[in-house]
């Protein structure tokens, strides 16, 4: 078990009196790996929105079901898993392995915390791996001789880009940064985007990201067509780009305000 991270501990070039994104989300899910700066941040979200907890419960349930359903039902075995955040109870590679054990999995974050957990708790040399690295420069990112030891860009790939599309705002190109990987993976690949949108309740969308100005990165939810774009000329998964994404069917339903905070997706690259 990982222990609580303290003010004192910070790894060098780690600012612990900026809140993190990350760590943020960790302690939204229970976990231990966040500072007191993270914790003030995070509390001032769910004093005004107390079902964030079960939001962050909610997406790590969705991208279990978005790794079983590629592994399991469209043959899927290398997943990039950009923005991939703090090492959690069941990580993307512990699920694809479950159901395909030869599943190779390049865990890609630019925090440098997330990687040395990371680096610690998930290295598996040849199926698993734990890459530095900016969404913003794309191109970096699938060049690295580390993530091409682990996976083939010939071959079809699964990018996973869950809940961190937000945290990039438009002067940045997150838009053309996702244009890059999907111009780069192989036919047969598979994208897949969880992001928050401003069109359903904009009232906590913009309390939110007035909290968020004072983190690592900023808050930008977008409009459904806005994340649409993301996908680009990829063939949409039924049932395409949905508030909830379906399948299966969750184990529990989700409060429908909830669940309209954000839209979620996986296209094919045909």
């Amino acid at each position: 078990m990982l222990y609580r991270m303290m003010d004192h501990e910070a790894p060098a070039g780690v600012n612990p009196h900026v809140p993190n994104a990350a760590r943020m989300f960790d302690y939204y899910l229970g976990g231990k790996d966040h500072f007191a700066v993270d914790r003030a941040a995070a509390q001032q979200v769910l004093a005004f929105m107390p079902q964030m907890r079960e939001v962050a419960r909610a997406g790590r349930d969705l991208i279990g079901r978005v790794v079983r359903r590629l592994v399991a039902e469209e043959g899927i075995t290398q997943i990039i898993d950009l923005g991939s955040g703090l090492p959690t109870r069941d990580n993307v590679h512990q699920i694809a392995h479950r159901v395909a054990p030869e599943t190779r999995v390049v865990y890609v974050d630019n925090d440098e915390v997330v990687c040395a957990h990371g680096r610690a708790l998930l290295a598996d040399p040849g199926r698993v791996t734990v890459v530095r690295g900016d969404i913003r420069k794309p191109a970096e990112i699938l060049a690295d001789p580390q993530l091409r030891a682990v996976v083939d860009l010939d071959e079809p790939v699964a990018v996973l880009m869950m809940y961190v599309l937000h945290l990039i705002p438009d002067t940045d190109g997150p838009h053309e940064a996702v244009d890059t990987i999907r111009d780069t993976v192989a036919p047969g690949s598979f994208l897949a985007v969880s992001h928050a949108c401003d069109d359903a309740n904009p009232p906590y969308m913009a309390r939110i990201t007035a909290i968020y100005e004072r983190a690592n990165s900023p808050f930008v939810p977008r409009s459904r067509a806005d994340i649409a774009r993301f996908f680009g000329d990829f063939a949409m998964l039924p049932p395409g780009l949905v508030n909830v994404w379906p399948y299966p069917t969750p184990p529990a339903p989700m409060d429908p305000e909830l669940a309209a905070t954000g839209y979620s997706g996986v296209g094919r690259k045909i």
